[in-house]
């Protein structure tokens, strides 16, 4: 009890663990800055467009069915499944609406995000894209960056190293896994895919933004209070 004491007078909870990651970029100041002045106000006539890959999602199959919910039990399932393969899928979020533009591709190189690019500019003609981005190297290829220079309607904005947060797409990401993938049982990829499918048309109909209160400096008083 005097150990409980201490705990409770200095409001420690030594049962309660959470991680962290502290970005070392040099550049985490205009990159925090640069981002969140696309989310809070971004450019006239514009279009934002939060970029990214979720990768290697597994089209895995249980060895029994779902057990579902019953009264005073949890809906259950076999901690052992059947592994069909994997996709990659890249998403595009657009920042005004909510709504998602995606496409699946077996690998994520350079080359299926130059394709992925060249689709996000297709589906949304005659307007400036800004995209966010993170630091992956398939976004600095070469092959990308002489792609960009010839099409200066899109520009890519980076995050900083370490801040996967401080895209929305992530967001969106973690909502389709808790929605339609974590409880879901795929017998091959195809199978996958069409339930992302699924999702994304359900999605669209009813989309709506997120909504992003933080200001660069919060962000940046609280990274300098970390230190």
């Amino acid at each position: 009890m005097s150990v409980y004491r201490v705990w409770q007078a200095h409001k420690l909870a030594p049962h309660r663990v959470e991680s962290f990651k502290f970005s070392n970029d040099p550049e985490l100041g205009p990159k925090v800055v640069d981002v969140v002045g696309l989310y809070l106000n971004p450019p006239r006539k514009a279009l934002v467009l939060s970029v990214d890959v979720k990768t290697q999602i597994q089209a895995i199959s249980r060895t029994q069915p779902l057990l579902p919910i019953r009264r005073g039990l949890p809906a259950r399932y076999t901690h052992d499944y059947e592994r069909h393969g994997t996709t990659d899928l890249y998403a595009a979020l657009n920042v005004a609406t909510g709504q998602v533009l995606a496409r699946a591709y077996p690998r994520h190189r350079h080359q299926e995000f130059l394709d992925f690019l060249k689709l996000v500019h297709r589906r949304y003609r005659h307007r400036p894209l800004h995209l966010i981005v993170d630091n992956a190297s398939t976004h600095l290829h070469d092959n990308v960056e002489t792609w960009l220079t010839r099409h200066p309607r899109v520009q890519l904005h980076f995050t900083p190293t370490g801040c996967s947060w401080l895209n929305q797409i992530e967001t969106w990401f973690g909502i389709l896994r808790t929605r339609a993938l974590r409880r879901g049982s795929f017998s091959s990829v195809a199978n996958l895919i069409a339930a992302i499918n699924r999702f994304l048309e359900v999605w669209n109909k009813d989309a709506a933004p997120f909504v992003w209160t933080k200001s660069a400096d919060d962000i940046l008083a609280k990274a300098v209070r970390i230190v």
